[in-house]
């Protein structure tokens, strides 16, 4: 019971700081990493190198901050959040630094995109509608053949003691996760899974790889060419 309570309680705290007090988050985002969070949400950039002209979709683009990484690697990017408070922040954020780009706001287990729009979905940190069925689904749907999705899930801290402690109670209030991200739960909606560990000075980011496969094509209708060329 008291644990079911603390959970909720939790879950109010995540809700509240994402939404109504948005205005604190990075704030509190650098509490809990000791100033590594934007460390931690880099460490998708090594996998968009080779992306080239193609856009990417940033699920839950919070405060806007990776979305400057991206704007300034000269990347197309569409910004896609539920939360109206996190997009009037990250659309202020883009504002002050001379940057644009598209801001979508709605519920990532609907994407309004056509299929195949994007070459790569980005996420860090997100909240637990990344592990829906409907939202994997969704992504697997928006990305291109041969796409893929980078996931930033979690992050481990090195401490000890009391530190350890503060560092592990402020990811419960954020709703993140200081133990390692599993590929269970992203199998079976038709993207390879791989689990990627990155390291980072004093910490290790765990973050989900997934890759749209080429389609299948059949031969058949080729075997009816050659039999048909060879009577």
């Amino acid at each position: 019971m008291k644990r079911g309570i603390r959970n909720r309680l939790l879950q109010l705290a995540f809700q509240l700081l994402y939404n109504e007090f948005a205005f604190t988050y990075d704030i509190v985002s650098r509490l809990v990493s000791l100033d590594k969070w934007r460390d931690w949400q880099r460490s998708v950039l090594p996998y968009l190198d080779d992306i080239g002209s193609g856009v990417i979709l940033e699920l839950a683009h919070g405060t806007g901050a990776l979305q400057v990484d991206l704007l300034r690697a000269n990347c197309s990017t569409v910004a896609f959040d539920l939360s109206p408070q996190m997009s009037r922040i990250a659309r202020k954020r883009l504002s002050r630094e001379g940057l644009s780009t598209d801001f979508l706001r709605g519920d990532a287990l609907s994407l309004p995109f056509a299929k195949g729009s994007f070459a790569a979905v980005v996420s860090t940190f997100p909240a637990p509608f990344i592990l829906n069925k409907d939202c994997l689904a969704e992504i697997y749907r928006v990305l291109e053949s041969q796409g893929r999705a980078i996931i930033v899930m979690s992050a481990g801290l090195e401490g000890r003691g009391l530190r350890k402690a503060f560092i592990r109670f402020l990811y419960r209030i954020t709703g993140q996760s200081t133990g390692g991200a599993f590929k269970r739960p992203f199998e079976g909606y038709g993207l390879s899974v791989e689990l990627r560990h990155v390291e980072c000075k004093g910490s290790v980011v765990q973050l989900i790889l997934l890759r749209k496969p080429i389609p299948e094509v059949s031969n058949r209708g080729c075997n009816g060419l050659a039999i048909a060329a060879q009577a």
